[in-house]
């Protein structure tokens, strides 16, 4: 079984609450920059909606008719009116529908997060708290000053679990930030943000979640 190292636990003060184990196989890999920059480069293609169209000269309205005759009047000869030199005319080699999704393995997906999940931690933008301190209803403001004392980089992206709606609705209208349940942790979003807040909770599912994935294999 890998090794672990310890990381503090904060609670809704911003004090020390107690320590998680950070395994090795998960939080001190080697970063390998091409790997994560070929998964980001796929999932930003896999949203493209890839529904962009243009129009050839067999598709847009007008006549067939030639504009004038072919000869005589000094002008180049013209066969329709629906060319790509003229006004509201095709477009020549423009972007069809088409799908840009690219197939990536699922180890290299589960690789290049671990790397960007080891590379947090090494430089201390890795955070586990034990919640925000937010007791009966969402409250942006104490989640907007609890982030402020915790995760001091300009994008934060804060982890928890499915069923803690009073966090995720207290911080998700929070300008740069972003709120993603456990299971939904991806590399794009985690390479996008300066620092990474878990749960507990959250913390505890995933590193759950990825052992249980690595017993299956």
């Amino acid at each position: 079984m890998a090794t672990a190292t310890k990381l503090e636990v904060l609670d809704a003060k911003g004090k020390k609450a107690g320590a998680v184990d950070l395994p090795e196989a998960i939080f001190a890999v080697e970063t390998n920059v091409p790997l994560i920059h070929q998964v980001v480069t796929a999932q930003l293609a896999a949203a493209r909606q890839g529904t962009h169209k243009t129009k050839t000269r067999g598709e847009v309205s007008g006549s067939g008719v030639k504009p004038f005759k072919q000869k005589g009047t000094g002008r180049a000869r013209q066969g329709s009116i629906r060319q790509p030199e003229h006004r509201g005319g095709g477009v020549v080699h423009g972007p069809v529908p088409r799908d840009y999704s690219q197939r990536t393995p699922k180890k290299m997906i589960a690789a290049a997060l671990r790397g960007l999940l080891s590379d947090r931690a090494r430089a201390n933008r890795l955070h586990v708290v034990e919640g925000f301190g937010i007791a009966d209803k969402p409250s942006t403001k104490t989640a907007r000053e609890f982030l402020a004392s915790v995760a001091p980089g300009n994008r934060v992206l804060v982890v928890v679990e499915r069923d803690d709606e009073l966090t995720a609705l207290s911080v998700r209208n929070l300008p740069q930030v972003h709120v993603l349940f456990q299971d939904q942790l991806n590399a794009y979003d985690v390479v996008v943000s300066d620092d990474l807040v878990f749960t507990k909770a959250a913390f505890d599912a995933f590193v759950a979640g990825r052992a249980a994935k690595e017993e299956t294999k």
